[in-house]
């Protein structure tokens, strides 16, 4: 770590869960030192994810990569087998090309390994270093001063059409291979939409809000891009046409949940309602939300 105190949970905005696998215990019987660097590096990539920001097309549109220039590990104690451990990582220095980084390992409150994980941002073809780019210091800075990462967006089609039509084609045709000319109508010019943007102005989730019957809203095309799933972002979709829906006085707004996101509505409070049928050849359950 960069300072003499060690690390302790609250220096952290961001922490990974991890569980101990089998695999990674040695004749020892406690987790093999050179697996400290894979948590360290499963981390990160959770970090980025916390920091909505899919990672790879990010640094294609900034026009570099990070390329890890040093990474030393402080060893204090062990884990062992199923311990469940948290991965804390911080920005705690960005440089004209380098980003540095503390991480922990952490069992409940002990300090097991300290880490510190030096970047370059530099030019993919010929891995030569570049100054980081301002979009990208200025979110790093954000997300370590508790800063929001998003925005979100709610609106009428001509405002929100370029970023909810790319996310949706990324998701629904490219992605569920759903046929284009099932995806689009009309109905997107009556509708009520949601998008939520990152910093760096790339749509991360969207879905929009119909007048089914008189007081009754229909959510539909909801799609989050693949990185932030399970973040929560969705959720922030969700949440904003439902509170559109109440606003005009819906009773109720009913939706079509492909069954692998039957869990996410039942946690927005969500009902399902009837049997599972097939939609564009997936299948879906409808779900209900009573607003009253």
């Amino acid at each position: 770590m960069s300072d003499t105190s060690p690390a302790k949970r609250s220096d952290f905005r961001f922490l990974e869960r991890l569980r101990v696998r089998w695999a990674e215990i040695d004749a020892q019987q406690i987790v093999f030192n050179g697996h400290y660097l894979m948590y360290f590096d499963t981390a990160i990539a959770g970090y980025w994810r916390a920091m909505a920001m899919p990672y790879h097309e990010t640094m294609e549109g900034l026009a570099g990569d990070l390329y890890v220039r040093k990474a030393s590990l402080d060893y204090l104690g062990s884990a062992r087998y199923d311990d469940l451990l948290d991965v804390g990582l911080r920005c705690r220095r960005i440089g004209n090309s380098s980003i540095v980084f503390d991480g922990a390992v952490l069992l409940q409150e002990r300090l097991l390994v300290g880490c510190e994980l030096v970047y370059v941002f530099a030019d993919p073809a010929s891995q030569t270093s570049k100054p980081v780019p301002p979009a990208l210091r200025e979110a790093l800075q954000g997300f370590e001063a508790g800063e929001t990462m998003t925005r979100l967006e709610v609106g009428a089609w001509p405002e929100l059409k370029e970023p909810a039509r790319a996310l949706r084609t990324r998701v629904f045709v490219d992605e569920q291979r759903i046929p284009a000319d099932l995806e689009w109508d009309d109905a997107d010019g009556d509708a009520v939409h949601a998008v939520v943007c990152n910093r760096f102005d790339r749509p991360l989730a969207t879905g929009r809000l119909l007048q089914h019957a008189p007081a009754v809203g229909r959510i539909g095309r909801m799609a989050v891009h693949q990185a932030v799933r399970g973040s929560g972002i969705g959720r922030q979709v969700l949440d904003a046409l439902v509170d559109a829906a109440r606003r005009r006085g819906d009773r109720e707004v009913l939706l079509h949940a492909q069954m692998s996101a039957v869990p996410f509505y039942l946690r927005a409070g969500f009902a399902t309602h009837g049997e599972v049928f097939v939609e564009a050849g997936i299948e879906h359950v409808e779900m209900v939300l009573p607003l009253t």
